[in-house]
């Protein structure tokens, strides 16, 4: 592998500094006073909450390492790229005020924004972004943490103090991975080093217990209005609704259906949402039936995603049969979906082509903290047996599932959803090339390689939507997995509180939060 050829501007190393906080329990609205956090605009953030999450934080918190959603959409809050995401999908100037791309594509040029402060009071300048850019696009010691970022051929400050970014071929989604977030040039450890720019900075992480952040008074843009955020990890789903009526929990995203009417009968406002995700059963191709398209397929028409809907979620969601949501409004095509009509005479057809008839037994590996995919995979077993196939429900904690069937994928099949960070049809489907490192199904089709690599090698807008939407009918044709469903989503939040958003990503804004009443 090469490395990226990364020009340096007078790039200053200095030592890493550790952010430490103290760590403890808080309880809802507990009043802060104006006077001792207003800055000198007047502004002050008061109050604090405390919001539930399903799983913990990964050890290590490198924004440019970490890959789950759940910890990704956290640090949402913390960090900030060039560019970011708005509610509406929309890339917008976040640490650079504007930015410029030439006619030919190759040439991007960012004006930071002035008076950015990194959460150590430190201003951003163009040696940081450097820094954070060129150690995404490093691949001296193997894979490069950004791919797309080893697309870079120049990275420079001009005389104006703007960042200059030249390409060596022209990437429609180039300014997408500029969400890649900005950290100190003096950060050589992000993992336990956390410091951005974002609204909210760090304190500390009790593990298996809590996250706390606090709201960044010298933040570029709109403040925060919650001064604490207690971020409690509820692994068990059964106590979510326990916690909240109980009063130490604010807020939860993700909650079942149930669980939010249960809530709305009490103090809590329901939000209702998309999760923006593929859920689906995840088959692993190099599991020896799997390894057989006729299994694969016989499986797809076993499902019927309806009713697996209709007992998950009252209904709710939006039935999908490939790699993509409709949040991806230019590569979704509904007509996938009656790619496998529920069939059960061709399923078990199928199986009997490929000699598995009435003899297929599988599991079913689940994380026991998301109730929405146990339920999900209760309704698999069931409609499974009417094939004759006898799949097991395996239930494991959250670090159990990423690490034995996400990284080492040792599993048969598993019941999950699959977000696009960022949002491009490169991160849809760059899983599934059969080299790539979050190939976790193993999925392995010489044909679908061939069609991304030209669809990436293309730079007509058109042609290449043409090619992703080619490889997107693909994965479908081939039952690459048996696709379920893009998720609804619950947030219970305390009625005192307004303001959430949904962002067609995985994000929590908290930022967004304030209280309807004084403190």
């Amino acid at each position: 592998m090469k490395k990226v050829r990364i020009f340096l501007t007078g790039l200053l190393m200095t030592m890493a500094v550790a952010l430490g906080g103290c760590t403890g329990d808080k309880t809802a609205e507990t009043p802060v006073s104006s006077a001792e956090n207003a800055d000198e605009s007047g502004y002050s953030a008061t109050g604090q909450i405390t919001i539930g999450i399903a799983q913990d934080l990964d050890d290590g918190l490198d924004p440019h390492k970490v890959d789950a959603a759940g910890t990704r959409e956290i640090l949402f809050n913390v960090y900030e790229g060039l560019v970011k995401y708005d509610v509406n999908g929309n890339l917008v100037p976040a640490v650079a005020s504007d930015y410029a791309i030439s006619p030919d594509g190759l040439t991007y040029t960012f004006t930071l924004r002035e008076g950015v402060l990194f959460h150590d009071g430190k201003e951003v300048t163009p040696d940081d972004v450097i820094y954070s850019l060129s150690r995404c696009a490093d691949t001296s010691d193997g894979d490069a943490l950004k791919p797309a970022l080893t697309n870079i051929s120049f990275l420079q400050a001009n005389d104006e103090g703007k960042v200059v970014i030249k390409l060596n071929e022209p990437d429609p989604d180039f300014l997408s991975y500029m969400t890649t977030a900005i950290i100190p040039a003096w950060n050589t450890d992000p993992e336990t080093n956390v410091v951005g720019t974002g609204p909210y900075k760090f304190v500390s992480h009790t593990p298996q217990e809590s996250v706390v952040l606090e709201a960044f008074d010298g933040y570029w843009g709109e403040k925060a209005h919650i001064k604490d955020v207690t971020l409690k990890v509820i692994a068990n789903p059964d106590s979510i609704v326990m916690e909240m009526m109980g009063g130490s929990v604010d807020m939860f995203c993700r909650v079942t259906e149930e669980q939010a009417k249960e809530l709305s009968a009490g103090d809590f406002n329901i939000e209702t949402g998309t999760m923006n995700l593929v859920q689906a059963l995840y088959l692993n191709n190099d599991y020896e039936p799997f390894k057989d398209e006729r299994v694969r397929q016989a499986i797809c028409y076993a499902i019927d995603p309806a009713e697996v809907m209709a007992y998950v979620s009252g209904g709710e969601g939006t039935e999908i049969a490939t790699a993509v949501f409709p949040a991806f409004g230019r590569y979704y095509d509904a007509s996938l979906n009656d790619n496998y009509n529920k069939d059960v005479e061709k399923a078990k057809e199928l199986l009997k082509e490929a000699g598995y008839e009435n003899s297929l037994e599988f599991s079913i590996t689940v994380p026991s903290n998301y109730q929405p995919h146990v339920a999900t995979a209760e309704v698999l077993v069931e409609q499974l047996k009417a094939v004759g196939v006898n799949a097991s429900i395996e239930l494991v904690d959250w670090d159990t599932w990423l690490s034995g069937t996400y990284s080492e994928r040792n599993y048969q099949a598993t019941v999950i959803g699959v977000d696009a960070n960022p949002l491009t049809a490169r991160a849809l489907l760059e899983r599934y090339r059969s080299d790539a490192g979050n190939n976790f199904i193993n999925y392995n089709n010489p044909d679908f390689d061939a069609k991304l690599d030209a669809a990436f090698a293309t730079y007509d807008d058109e042609e290449q939507t043409k090619l992703f939407k080619e490889c997107l009918a693909m994965l479908s044709e081939t039952a690459a997995s048996a696709y379920i469903q893009d998720l609804p989503c619950f947030v219970a939040v305390r009625n005192n509180i307004a303001g959430y958003q949904f962002y067609p990503l995985y994000a929590q804004d908290f930022a967004s939060l304030y209280f309807t009443d004084a403190q």
